[in-house]
């Protein structure tokens, strides 16, 4: 697992997720631990490496 550390795109505080290099490219909707609106998360591993990653409000996203 990796852990990723960024900021919630509805309350701006610095939040980490774990991530699975394993899945390669992975789209997911998970709640802020803080605030508990839905985050669209959208990331991508190559090589181990992670290479992308978003994280938005899911209503902007579509």
């Amino acid at each position: 697992m990796f852990e990723h550390f960024f900021q919630c795109p509805y309350c701006w505080e610095d939040i980490s997720m774990l991530l699975d290099p394993s899945l390669g490219r992975t789209e997911y909707v998970e709640d802020c631990e803080i605030c508990c609106h839905p985050i669209n998360v959208v990331y991508g591993f190559e090589n181990q490496n992670l290479i992308h990653f978003e994280a938005q409000n899911p209503e902007e996203y579509y």
